[in-house]
């Protein structure tokens, strides 16, 4: 059974920084692209960031949402089988709940996680 747990989330005020975690198990994290996700209130969920797998060590190659570029960093740590976003200079419009998404490369299918709430106040 697959399993994404998001962590990390809570409360921090406009300029701080939070780091999120996602553990995953049941998928092979080393041949899994991994995302993370978020969706406001009232708003669809949209694509934070994405990092790839080379399939053996935890280097991959990056993508992220323009409105995140230079404050978030995504990463991966293949022994951990976990996922980062390292998030910093946090505004009121980052407030959102943050979902982690596994994609594995042998299969088509594509996994979420539960979700962690993201509240920037100002």
């Amino acid at each position: 059974q697959v399993q994404l747990v998001e962590s990390g989330g809570g409360l921090v005020q406009a300029g701080g920084s939070l780091r999120l975690s996602c553990a995953a198990s049941g998928i092979i994290f080393s041949m899994s692209g991994m995302g993370w996700y978020r969706q406001a209130p009232g708003k669809q969920r949209e694509l934070v960031a994405t990092i790839t797998t080379d399939g053996m060590t935890s280097s991959g190659s990056t993508t992220y949402a323009d409105s995140v570029k230079g404050r978030f960093t995504i990463s991966r740590d293949n022994a951990k089988n976990t996922v980062y976003l390292q998030m910093k200079d946090l505004t009121p419009e980052d407030t959102a709940v943050y979902y982690c998404k596994a994609s594995p490369n042998y299969s088509g299918s594509y996994y979420w996680g539960q979700g962690t709430q993201v509240t920037v106040s100002s």
